[in-house]
């Protein structure tokens, strides 16, 4: 994640106050750092990954930042298998930094996470300019394009894309 993705991450979590965030895609724990530092100090992040060191890694990140332990829950597994698990309407935002190929769903399941408000965010939607280049593309870019289209046309959210890093799509839930 680059420093103005993340700055605008942080950015996005302090305008709609956020209490509870979800994350797909823990990697690293520098877009969750960002994440729980625009936080409300009592916020709660959780981070979903399929890989267990990830999460460790994590974790470990967070408490070298400052970050107390129960500020961050960790659930292992595959993205779609562990959104529909959590609660409707019970995050104020929701980024998504996993499976390119399965952003068109983590949409859907993000719009049914968030309260009204909410806010959900795409990280590397540019696909280092691959989106716009109208060349053949693998399938990734086909369905980041189906993704943009997506949100673009939903009367369901108020977008943006936002220039920062590999490009950074936000949508607030009407």
């Amino acid at each position: 994640m680059s420093p103005g993705a993340g700055a605008a991450l942080r950015l996005l979590a302090a305008a709609v106050d956020a209490k509870a965030v979800a994350e797909i895609g823990t990697g690293t724990g520098v877009s969750g750092i960002h994440l729980l530092h625009g936080m409300r100090p009592d916020g709660v992040l959780t981070t979903v990954d399929p890989e267990p060191e990830h999460q460790q890694f994590a974790r470990q990140a967070f408490r070298a930042a400052g970050f107390a332990a129960n500020r961050a829950r960790f659930i292992p597994g595959r993205a779609l298998d562990v959104l529909p698990r959590l609660a409707d309407a019970g995050y104020d935002l929701v980024f998504c930094d996993g499976d390119r190929l399965e952003f068109p769903e983590y949409l859907a399941e993000s719009l049914r996470l968030l309260r009204p408000g909410g806010l959900v965010a795409f990280e590397g939607v540019f696909a280092h300019g691959r989106t716009v280049d109208s060349g053949p593309q693998p399938t990734e870019v086909l369905r980041l394009r189906d993704l943009l289209r997506t949100v673009h046309e939903s009367p369901d959210v108020v977008s943006s894309l936002l220039p920062v890093g590999d490009g950074l799509l936000c949508a607030v839930r009407r």
